[in-house]
């Protein structure tokens, strides 16, 4: 069976959703420990992964090209588009000395919110694998770009949490768009995961990244920007909806 896959970091690792990459079908979800047990599974034709790939030397205002491309479509969810420091911020793993480095190379100049750099470690795990040739297979998506895509390209009216808390009207929207996108009610009706593994969100958000997964093999996704700027390392910074 041919497969796509959509990932999203976790306390434990990374959720994952597999789908059918011909009907767009769920077939399973698990936690991968790594992110690189994923891009090893063969049967997966294309990755779509709630990280930033791609990271400027320098960061602008907003952080990267995508990030200000994507949070002028998402309305009020857009909090939820993180400003991605520079590269030699990213290598630190000392929050003050990544903050200092982050100053070093930005301009305005910003440091890095702590949110921010506790996803270092699942930015740094990604970018390991990355290469501009892997591109090809794994894209960065971000879940509020696929909901709004889902949603006719309209910004949801509902947050998926509030004060760091499960908020129910969020998650139920979230759920009714993805049964509408193809998943059965079923699978989405509870978190296969333990709570302490990852959370209802995480397994809706990998539901979201599979669906664009699959649009992005169909050719049917947007990218944003419509013109990527490239990074150190050659890869493209866009995110696909």
């Amino acid at each position: 069976m041919s497969l796509v896959a959509g990932a999203d970091g976790c306390r434990k690792g990374w959720a994952c959703v597999l789908t059918d990459a011909e009907t767009g079908r769920p077939e399973r979800a698990f936690i991968a420990p790594i992110f690189a047990d994923i891009v090893a599974m063969k049967e997966i034709r294309q990755i779509a992964v709630d990280i930033p790939i791609g990271v400027a030397a320098f960061a602008g205002p907003g952080g990267r090209g995508c990030d200000r491309a994507l949070r002028r479509q998402i309305g009020e969810r857009q909090s939820s588009v993180f400003s991605v420091p520079a590269r030699a911020a990213l290598a630190e793993t000392d929050y003050v000395r990544a903050c200092e480095a982050a100053l070093a190379h930005s301009d305005p100049q910003r440091k890095v919110s702590k949110q921010c750099f506790h996803i270092f470690p699942k930015i740094r795990e990604v970018d390991a694998v990355m290469s501009p040739e892997a591109q090809a297979r794994i894209v960065e998506s971000h879940p509020e770009g696929a909901f709004w895509a889902m949603n006719g390209e309209q910004p949801l009216t509902e947050p998926k949490k509030v004060k760091s808390k499960s908020y129910a009207p969020g998650l139920d929207l979230r759920r009714r768009l993805l049964v509408k996108a193809g998943f059965s009610a079923d699978f989405l009706a509870a978190s296969p995961f333990r709570r302490s593994d990852a959370g209802e969100d995480d397994f809706l958000d990998a539901c979201a990244c599979a669906w664009t997964a699959r649009r992005v093999l169909r050719g049917e996704a947007r990218r944003f920007p419509d013109d990527p700027m490239i990074d150190p390392k050659g890869l493209r910074m866009e995110i696909w909806a």
